[in-house]
């Protein structure tokens, strides 16, 4: 199997920071064709929004596509909820996880795979504020070793 390509369109790089991420899905959206065109120019945003689940179907809630400038009546709300598509028994074990221990649906990035609109949701648990110190402590201390290392080879 040949390595998809996969252009990033739009990253949440907050949900890394703000969750601890235990699994990923890929999921599809369904988007009208000026969104689409709009997310083409790169006019998204990912970075407030996050996703749920509504009768059996997971929707992302938030997320900013702004109007296409030649789009006329075609034009969708930039805030709408947006449906996603993924398999039924992806949303089975979203919902016993999310029931069972309390956690989040979080969009981590939106990109292109072989030219379709798709988006990385992570499962994730939300990090306490003595968590999110642990890791900025952890990596300036691997930031100060890869500095080291580098004035000594010098």
């Amino acid at each position: 199997m040949s390595k998809e390509a996969k252009k990033t369109i739009a990253q949440n790089k907050k949900a890394r920071h703000d969750y601890f991420i235990e699994q990923t899905f890929e999921a599809g959206i369904v988007l009208s064709g000026t969104e689409v065109k709009s997310i083409r120019q790169g006019k998204v945003s990912i970075k407030d929004s996050y996703a749920i689940i509504k009768g059996g179907e997971v929707f992302i809630i938030g997320m900013h596509v702004s109007p296409y400038e030649q789009g006329n009546i075609f034009n969708k709300d930039p805030l709408r909820d947006r449906k996603l598509l993924l398999h039924r028994y992806e949303i089975n074990k979203l919902i016993g996880s999310i029931q069972q221990k309390g956690m989040s649906l979080v969009p981590i990035e939106l990109y292109f795979r072989n030219g379709k609109v798709k988006l990385e949701l992570g499962l994730g648990k939300g990090k306490k504020l003595y968590d999110k110190r642990e890791d900025i402590a952890k990596r300036d201390a691997m930031r100060e070793i890869d500095r080291r290392i580098k004035e000594s080879s010098r």
